[in-house]
């Protein structure tokens, strides 16, 4: 496994945040203590691959958003109140989409949708995924050196610290999102 990431490891780190995000970069920087991962390009490769993922859903909304939206309407029902929100809170949104989970991939596509221009979120595309980054890899690097994680506590228990790691960026983003939900006046998904 040492040897998967130390030829792999900041390309499956930007994978896995395009893909998934927390989870990813708490792994990552967990090990950062044990020298396997350099806390800069951490939080680099962290940030890369969330902002790629960021852009792909803002373009999907700037580009070819009504279209998208009129076809998942699940996805307009959650979108319309955001919608209304953004137009009276737009900075707050701009800066901290990046952490609300479970609207990561509805708000961009929103702000693509309101005409936002590339550019101005650009802006906010770096300074939100640079600041989420560097929170989780700071929360990541505290827990591998809290636990001393190595590529050995991976081989050995890693399903069992992935489970943690997924489990408490689940619980918090699922406070979060709660918290936005009511704020934005957005229903709960039903099961």
């Amino acid at each position: 496994m040492e040897d998967f990431l130390h030829q792999y490891g900041y390309l499956a780190l930007a994978i896995g945040t395009f893909l998934e995000g927390e989870t990813a970069i708490l792994v990552a920087s967990s090990l950062v203590y044990s020298g396997i991962f350099g806390g800069v390009e951490t939080v680099f490769f962290g940030f890369f691959g969330s902002f790629l993922g960021d852009w792909m859903y803002y373009l999907i909304g700037r580009l070819n958003g009504t279209y998208f939206v009129e076809r998942r309407p699940k996805l307009k029902l959650r979108l319309d109140p955001a919608r209304r929100f953004f137009e009276t809170h737009r900075f707050q949104v701009l800066i901290s989409y990046r952490f609300l989970y479970g609207l990561r991939a509805v708000l961009p596509i929103m702000i693509g949708l309101t005409g936002v221009r590339p550019f101005h979120f650009l802006a906010f595309s770096v300074a939100a995924g640079l600041l989420w980054a560097s929170l989780v890899s700071a929360t990541g690097y505290l827990a591998g050196q809290y636990f001393q994680f190595t590529p050995q506590t991976f081989e050995e228990h890693g399903l069992l610290v992935i489970l943690a790691f997924a489990t408490f960026g689940l619980a918090v983003g699922t406070l979060v999102k709660r918290i936005a939900e009511q704020r934005l006046n957005i229903p709960s998904a039903k099961p």
